[in-house]
C-alpha cells in the first residue's frame, strides 16, 4: 500500500479556455498564447516536476502541444 508521504509528483497537463487577460507564452512556438473573444481559443498548461519536486508551469496553444508531441502526456480536460 503507498502512503501519501511516499507518492511522487509527476509532470501532467490540462486542457484549458485561453482567459482575458492571459499574458502566457507557448513553450513550443513561442508566440503569445491569446484570448480571441469570439474563437474560444484552447491552451495546454503543465505543471513540470523535476527530481519529484515542482519546477515550473509551461504553456503551449493546443495544437503547438500535439506538434511537440505531447511532452507531458496526454493533455486532459
Amino acid at each position: 500500500m503507498t502512503t501519501l508521504g511516499q507518492l511522487v509528483p509527476v509532470s501532467r497537463a490540462v486542457v484549458r479556455l485561453v482567459e482575458a487577460g492571459s499574458d502566457a507564452t507557448c513553450r513550443y512556438c513561442l508566440a503569445p498564447v491569446k484570448f480571441v473573444a469570439r474563437a474560444k481559443a484552447r491552451q495546454v498548461i503543465a505543471n513540470v516536476y523535476e527530481d519529484g519536486r515542482w519546477a515550473r508551469v509551461e504553456h503551449f496553444h493546443e495544437d503547438c502541444y500535439e506538434r511537440a508531441g505531447h511532452p507531458y502526456g496526454e493533455a486532459r480536460a
